[in-house]
């Protein structure tokens, strides 16, 4: 009987190691799912309202954008100021709606091409194109506008041109017109030039006389790499002079896909409203 137990007990034991082994051996369950992105980060760049009802509401967009950016997934940071360094350590695309922004004091100036020479992007609306020095600022978004100069239609028609139908942020847009702003005097990037996906010819306005039948770019991307740096990305919507086309069903959709172009992710990724995130761990 004691051997009997003897070679149980060593089968048992054998049975044990082999089966460890066994389990040691086995490669890790595949994950069901992929892992999804890490969300978005935007930083909006906003300012003070400059002119009357409806028109440059830079607070009232950082306000209505950040909960139309964040439904979508992205996680959202904002100011009225220019962002100090720590602010946009971590933000894939800012979203500039301030006049005048090529305004910037030399430490500004460094601040930004600091965060484009990692790589991040940007994306510019309307006066946020202006600014004392267009020779320069030309460089950083692709085109600029002299600031006090004549250079405007006031409000008109802005006939748009899709010139590019098949760059992605245009997808399935067709020649549409709005009511709107537009400059023509235009100091534009030489090297890299702007990729232009939309024009709009430009209204016989007391302020555009002169210039009135001019076709100019309204719509483009800019694409370039400041020395030492990573290359980066920029999308420029030249028109929000009027406050209600942000919402225009025409336009929200093409400003969604040039924030995530200019992010560097897939156009789509902003286009779907997404359940609240859970909090506490515990599901919405």
């Amino acid at each position: 009987m004691r051997s009997r137990g003897w070679w149980l007990a060593i089968a048992l034991a054998a049975l044990g190691v082999s089966a460890t082994a066994y389990q040691t051996a086995q490669p890790p369950p595949a994950s069901s799912t992929a892992q999804a992105p890490a969300p978005m980060r935007i930083y909006i760049r906003g300012g003070l309202k400059t002119h009357g009802p409806g028109q440059h509401d830079y607070p009232q967009y950082l306000a209505d954008w950040s909960k139309v950016l964040t439904e979508r997934g992205a996680i959202v940071d904002g100011s009225l100021h220019f962002p100090a360094a720590a602010e946009i350590a971590n933000t894939d695309v800012i979203v500039m709606y301030k006049g005048d922004a090529g305004a910037m004091t030399p430490e500004e100036k460094g601040t930004l091409e600091a965060y484009l020479k990692r790589g991040g992007g940007l994306v510019s609306f309307h006066d946020t194109l202006c600014g004392p020095d267009p020779d320069y600022y030309s460089t950083i978004v692709g085109g600029a506008k002299k600031h006090g100069q004549v250079n405007y239609t006031l409000e008109a028609d802005i006939p748009y041109t899709i010139v590019d139908t098949s760059h992605p942020i245009m997808q399935g847009m067709s020649n549409f017109t709005i009511k709107d702003e537009a400059f023509f005097l235009m100091t534009w990037a030489k090297t890299p030039a702007i990729k232009v996906l939309a024009t709009a010819t430009m209204a016989a306005t007391p302020s555009a006389k002169g210039h009135e039948g001019e076709v100019v770019p309204q719509i483009w991307t800019y694409e370039r790499s400041l020395d030492g740096g990573r290359p980066y990305r920029a999308f420029v919507w030249m028109q929000g002079h009027n406050y209600v086309n942000f919402a225009d069903p025409r336009i929200q959709p093409m400003i969604l896909r040039g924030i995530a172009w200019a992010a560097g992710r897939q156009v789509d990724a902003l286009m779907t409203v997404k359940p609240p995130r859970a909090r506490g761990g515990l599901q919405p």
